[in-house]
């Protein structure tokens, strides 16, 4: 391996030689220090940070206006696309911040590779994966904080000083981002950074050509280098799927609505009719009132939040059901996105009053914080019925 300056290091495997540029994505000089690079290298392959889907998003602006809201919903993608929607606005803050195009070491990768006539090819995993991951290893309270934190950063950004910026640049951003959620739940470093690392490893060696300039995060060069050297095989099909669920989990999502069953079927039993009909009376509020609560949140139309309100204590006895989801659907029914809201989103989603605002962004907070609503109401309503007995 040879180092051309701490930020460009040369490899060779088999007979590939290849360039592996570590960037800063939050810095002019990277930028430029990308395009001369893949200019002096004239490689047959450029290879970017980038998924299908944030590729599309750098070179396909209009690419906002064929999401099917109803479908996310449908799909059970609304926090997956929510998320996603809070990472591209914390990452177009601080650029904006910067005066820097949002990822713009990539876009110029991108734009300078093709000039040369190399082929671009997109190495990091679809960062719909990596979030799903994420999500499926958290428990609800640490979901609850994570969404918290994201919605949070939204108004962080101007607090931002050199040292914080200095530290970004070393780090990958969604890392940043989820930093102070990482420090309780260290599990989550393996799925942001060392899986992909491994991923970006993989997907570097087996790129077509014979000379390739690698251009990535500086905070990745040091695992990729780590994988390089160690040599090991990477199971790229693990890293590309979902983990099967835990069974304590599915367990759990089983067992919770039987176990308030047999506790309406204990009250009425034990207690009488008039113990077993305050019990469903406490549940219905309990669990009505705090989905309605988050559907208000949400700023959601006023018959979206009599359906949480109503559908909230069903759903939550029925596992393959969310309120949030029937919320969602009742919301985009009263509240249909047009394409204007579609095509505003690269905007709205810089601040906070814009997720509120653009009716496309409001649908998944509706079904967000419907689900939470409903999901505290549960644990609310367990106590109260169980002090009636």
């Amino acid at each position: 391996m040879e180092n051309i300056n701490n930020n460009v290091k040369r490899l060779n495997i088999e007979d590939k030689e290849i360039i592996l540029l570590g960037t800063a994505h939050v810095s002019k000089e990277s930028a430029d220090l990308v395009v001369s690079v893949i200019n002096d290298e004239k490689p047959d392959t450029v290879c970017v940070e980038l998924c299908q889907s944030r590729y599309q998003s750098i070179r396909q602006k209009e690419k906002w206006q064929e999401t099917d809201i109803v479908k996310v919903i449908k799909d059970k993608k609304a926090f997956l696309l929510l998320s996603n929607l809070l990472l591209a606005s914390f990452q177009k803050k601080i650029a904006k911040k910067l005066d820097i195009k949002p990822g713009e070491e990539m876009i110029k990768a991108v734009e300078t590779g093709e000039a040369a006539g190399a082929r671009i090819h997109l190495a990091d995993r679809d960062i719909t994966i990596t979030l799903s991951r994420i999500w499926r290893i958290m428990g609800f309270w640490e979901k609850l904080k994570l969404l918290f934190q994201m919605v949070m950063s939204l108004g962080e950004v101007g607090d931002i000083n050199e040292e914080d910026i200095e530290k970004m640049k070393q780090e990958d951003v969604l890392e940043t981002l989820l930093s102070e959620v990482g420090k309780t739940h260290p599990v989550l470093k393996d799925i942001l950074i060392d899986e992909r690392d491994r991923y970006l490893a993989y997907k570097i060696k087996t790129a077509p050509g014979k000379k390739i300039v690698a251009v990535v995060g500086a905070g990745h060069v040091p695992g990729i280098l780590n994988c390089w050297n160690t040599g090991r095989d990477t199971d790229i099909e693990s890293l590309e799927k979902l983990p099967p669920q835990k069974r304590t989990a599915a367990f759990f999502k089983w067992m919770m609505p039987l176990g308030i069953l047999v506790l309406f079927m204990f009250g009425f039993f034990y207690g009488g009719l008039d113990a077993g009909t305050d019990m469903i009376w406490w549940w219905f509020i309990a669990n009505g009132v705090l989905a309605g609560l988050g559907a208000l949140i949400a700023m959601a139309h006023p018959l979206t939040i009599l359906s949480s309100i109503i559908a909230a204590p069903l759903t939550s006895l029925n596992p393959m059901i969310a309120a949030g989801w029937v919320s969602g659907l009742t919301e985009a029914f009263f509240r249909k996105p047009k394409v204007k809201d579609l095509e505003r989103l690269p905007e709205d989603i810089l601040s906070l009053k814009g997720f509120w605002k653009n009716r496309a962004t409001r649908i998944l907070l509706v079904v967000v914080f419907t689900n939470l609503g409903s999901a505290v109401g549960t644990m609310v309503a367990i106590p109260l019925m169980a002090k009636v007995l």
